[in-house]
């Protein structure tokens, strides 16, 4: 039990110590004490991992009884097995490597001891996210990152449109919640329980499909909402407001891998609502090709970044839909390191071109930044498929359980990372290659950057390369360790599930071939428009027809604007002029001028003269007596 809370308290106390000391602290020591407390977490959760490889059971622990009505009881425990061992290693060992490259990337900030503070509360409430032996404790960690996710966004709290982009993560992230919350209340109506051991044992003879279908969906739109699927999507590329680090960690390694953990979790649950499922699936490929898409058009580098995720995210929500399980989360932990290689690259870019994240305005970086060119190169090559790189290994499973159970699905889920590959490698081209298109003072000031920055960029690519090793095709290997070893998680579902592929060796070269042929075609697209055409993306107003559309992505923002905002704001006028300063002010202020009013009058009666008291006095007697005399007789 010491090192469970050790893993779960060394986040929070880095918070309390940057937090309440503040700039008494220096910042090398404020770093080295935020990133020391998030390795020490990665090395216990090192022990744990290793230690359920090695065959030790899962724990279920008790840390307090937390919440008892009647014979309903919530504690406030943990479970710690091989599905929350794989996410504490990318939670805390991504989030260490994000620390670290913080210390050379806000060095200069003023807020510099603020900023690590606000990391470690965000590790520490994600820990309790992945940690929880029920939905109450994982709920407790769903807000807390969203908390974090609006501290983070609008950390340079001094521009207005950060602040808004903040805010609009954090709103929307509560339409979400809402529905998560429902999801919660249905369940806990109909079993009498919210521990994940108490629902599978509840509903392991079987359950209402109606209870699970409205239970899992709810839930799912909880995720839809951490995850940033349709229709709840688009406060995470407006989170590339905040710095750089917080993009890599919100990306890669925390809050946006939430939902697809969720679903991992409850897998038990999704399994017996298979229209649930059917409509996760649905939901993911479209939001796959919805993101693609507008990401071909994009040119803030951090913009195509977010895009990709939201992407990748779509990807893996189709795995689950179809109940490939460990696939989703096989392409969650490969994401993970390809992802936050991309974004600590993009920042260590935007760190030597003076904030300048424009790729029309880049260019032939690669002779001045070797290093991030060579890891962002590499992390490109993993995100686009191409093998025998992570992303190939775990992007062809999804699309290998696409093909089995829904031909649509595949084709365009497909298409989708045919986009990846061309816009990605587009990204590379207009950022590193050709001639510099800058301005001469930041031509001058090009440099690599600092050893903080760069080390975590190497050891990260090194991830991108090999962390695929762990879910080997079966025409490669029989052995696939990653499913292997989540399989007692999954357990419950494996009769209904996809996790054993069913496809013949032949079928699934073809597909391999289709996918890398298909990938390679996107990069020697991009390669002839870049490269040899030098083509440069066409500025805004020169943009027509569809081109313009993808641009402005699809005016999905504008929409909400005139369909949802402008509606609630016309509504809060309303409400303000009329409920606000007539009805309540009125009622206030009215009651205000009686009491004025009936004291002024009041007031009169006490002149000071004794006579005219001692008259009211015996008047009052009187009074008294008559009403005896009259009614109590």
């Amino acid at each position: 039990m010491l090192y469970t809370y050790l893993l779960i308290l060394l986040p929070l106390l880095g918070f309390l110590i940057n937090g309440l000391l503040g700039k008494k602290l220096s910042k090398t020591l404020s770093g080295i004490i935020g990133s020391g407390v998030i390795l020490g977490s990665f090395i216990i959760s090192c022990i744990f991992f290793f230690a359920l490889v090695g065959g030790q059971a899962s724990i279920e622990a008790k840390i307090f009884d937390w919440i008892s009505v009647g014979s309903f009881h919530i504690e406030f425990g943990v479970l710690i097995d091989q599905l929350s061992a794989i996410w504490l290693m990318v939670v805390t060992g991504i989030g260490f490597l994000i620390h670290v490259y913080s210390i050379g990337y806000m060095h200069d900030d003023e807020g510099f001891q603020r900023f690590f503070s606000y990391l470690n509360l965000f590790i520490f409430f994600m820990l309790l996210l992945v940690l929880g032996s029920n939905f109450v404790v994982m709920f407790i960690g769903w807000e807390g990152v969203g908390l974090c996710s609006y501290l983070l966004i609008g950390f340079w709290y001094k521009n207005q449109d950060y602040n808004d982009a903040a805010k609009k993560a954090f709103v929307m992230n509560r339409i979400g919640d809402l529905g998560f919350l429902i999801g919660m209340f249905i369940l806990l109506y109909n079993y009498h329980t919210l521990s994940f051991t108490g629902l599978q044992a509840a509903v392991a003879g079987g359950a209402d499909h109606s209870v699970m279908f409205w239970a899992t969906l709810f839930l799912f739109i909880g995720a839809c909402g951490k995850s940033a699927q349709i229709p709840l999507y688009t406060w995470l590329p407006d989170a590339m407001a905040g710095p750089t680090p917080v993009s890599a960690l919100i990306h890669a390694a925390t809050m946006v891998t939430a939902g697809i953990f969720m679903i991992c979790r409850a897998n038990f649950l999704f399994t017996l609502a298979p229209d649930t499922l059917y409509i996760i699936a649905i939901v993911g490929v479209v939001t796959a090709l919805f993101a693609a898409t507008i990401g071909v058009m994009q040119n803030d580098i951090k913009k195509v970044l977010a895009y990709s995720t939201v992407s990748q995210l779509g990807l893996m929500f189709v795995a689950l839909g179809f109940g490939a399980y460990s696939t989703g989360a096989f392409h969650v932990v490969t994401h993970a390191f390809f992802k936050a290689c991309l974004f600590l690259g993009s920042g260590s870019v935007i760190h030597a071109m003076g904030g300048e994240q424009d790729i029309r305005r880049m260019g032939g970086l690669k002779k001045w930044m070797p290093v991030t060119f060579a890891t962002f190169l590499v992390a490109t090559i993993a995100i686009s498929g191409i093998p025998p790189f992570a992303g190939f290994f775990s992007k062809d499973e999804i699309l290998a359980k696409a093909y089995e159970h829904n031909k649509v699905i595949w084709g365009i889920a497909s298409f989708a990372s045919m986009l990846t590959a061309f816009y990605m490698f587009r990204l590379v081209f207009l950022t590193f290659f050709t001639s510099f298109r800058g301005t001469h003072e930041q031509e001058h000031h090009l440099h690599e950057s600092p050893a903080t920055i760069t080390f975590p960029l190497i050891v990260l690519a090194i991830l991108s390369v090999v962390g695929g090793l762990i879910g080997l095709p079966p025409v490669i290997s029989a052995n696939h360790w990653l499913q292997n070893f989540l399989s007692p998680v999954f357990a419950a579902s494996q009769g209904h599930a996809a996790e054993a592929s069913e496809l013949s060796h032949g079928t699934e070269w073809m597909l391999i071939g289709i996918a890398t042929a298909a990938a390679v075609i996107s990069i020697a697209w991009a390669y002839t428009r870049f490269i040899i055409k030098k083509t440069l993306p066409a500025e805004e107003g020169k943009l027509t027809g569809f081109a313009s559309l993808v641009y402005h992505k699809y005016y999905v923002d504008e929409a909400y604007n005139v369909i949802v905002v402008k509606p609630l704001l016309a509504v809060s006028e309303w409400g303000y002029e009329v409920l606000d300063k007539i009805v309540v002010d009125g009622v206030v202020v009215w009651s205000g001028k009686l009491s004025l009013m009936t004291g002024k009058q009041l007031r009169q009666l006490q002149s000071g003269n004794i006579g005219f008291y001692l008259l009211m006095m015996v008047l009052g007697i009187i009074g008294i007596f008559i009403y005896v005399l009259t009614y109590l007789q």
